[in-house]
């Protein structure tokens, strides 16, 4: 390492991490009346000269004797990770095509004739009506008049607790939306350890591992926009271990990553160990949790 360093923390190590370096630039005089620094952030690709790639795709080469200080940062988080809640949940109505929307404020009623589940049948209000929430709340109830009314909401959120207030009480059916990059999840899924039969219908999927005629696993997805959403993952108790809850998994994040869907996501129950290992080992991490509420008598 060049005396010119005066962070332990860069050297050839470093290539193939983000990093933050700390250059000195010759010939420039700083506000104080002394030397003149800069700071560059990007991944290190070579060392002497340091080689660093900022995320607007810029190369910088800077001699090692001009480095001043530096060291590794935390991966640049995934754009989907900065995605609004609200973004994320809009695409569950996707998963069916039987649910149909519509709006109150700008919360989204999602109903559906044939599909029971409370996700099919509630309405998702994660952000600010902008309308006044007990006229939020009012329409909603009349919205479901011929069901009973449901809120799916952010845990721990603002709007959950001025909700609350309001007399809306929580109903259970608490679960993680978790979030992936297609690709990687794939890759990381392997190569499947059973053969998986995949049928296809537009824009939605299903996935099934067969023994004796019979499924032993089963699992769902929907491609929406370049997004896609697996879901009601199933396989027989007496088959679990053998991964092929991870073959189904893959084959439809195989078809869909065909279908030009570059993000995965999906909604595990809080409680469900075994589903959130499987899922983490696939890259998953967890976005936000979401609840839902009754509304008052």
């Amino acid at each position: 390492m060049s005396d010119g360093i005066r962070s332990p923390y860069l050297g050839p190590h470093v290539v193939g991490q983000r990093v933050v370096v700390r250059r000195l630039v010759p010939g420039e005089t700083g506000p104080t009346g002394g030397p003149a620094f800069t700071d560059v952030l990007g991944e290190c690709i070579a060392w002497d000269p340091c080689v660093v790639v900022t995320a607007a795709g810029e190369r910088v080469e800077i001699p090692v004797d001009l480095i001043v200080s530096g060291k590794p940062v935390p991966p640049r988080p995934s754009v989907r990770l900065r995605a609004t809640v609200e973004e994320c949940e809009s695409h569950v109505a996707s998963l069916w095509s039987s649910v149909r929307t519509t709006r109150v404020g700008a919360w989204q009623v999602r109903t559906s004739a044939t599909v029971g589940r409370r996700r099919a049948n509630s309405c998702l209000a994660v952000t600010d009506p902008g309308i006044p929430l007990p006229a939020a709340v009012e329409a909603v109830r009349a919205a479901y008049e011929d069901r009973p009314a449901l809120l799916h909401v952010e845990v721990g959120s603002d709007l959950e607790a001025d909700l609350g207030a309001l007399g809306c009480t929580p109903a259970g059916g608490e679960a993680d939306f978790l979030l992936a990059g297609a690709t990687r999840a794939l890759r990381a899924a392997g190569r499947p350890s059973a053969p998986v039969e995949l049928s296809v219908a537009g824009s939605r999927a299903s996935a099934e591992v067969s023994s004796a005629c019979d499924a032993v696993a089963e699992g769902l997805a929907a491609v929406d926009g370049d997004w896609i959403g697996i879901h009601d993952l199933l396989v027989d108790p007496a088959r679990r271990r053998q991964g092929l809850a991870r073959a189904t998994v893959a084959a439809l994040l195989e078809w869909g990553v065909e279908q030009g869907a570059s993000t995965a996501w999906l909604h595990v129950e809080a409680d469900n160990v075994p589903a959130r290992t499987l899922y983490e080992s696939l890259g998953f991490v967890t976005h936000h949790r979401m609840r839902y509420l009754t509304l008052p008598a």
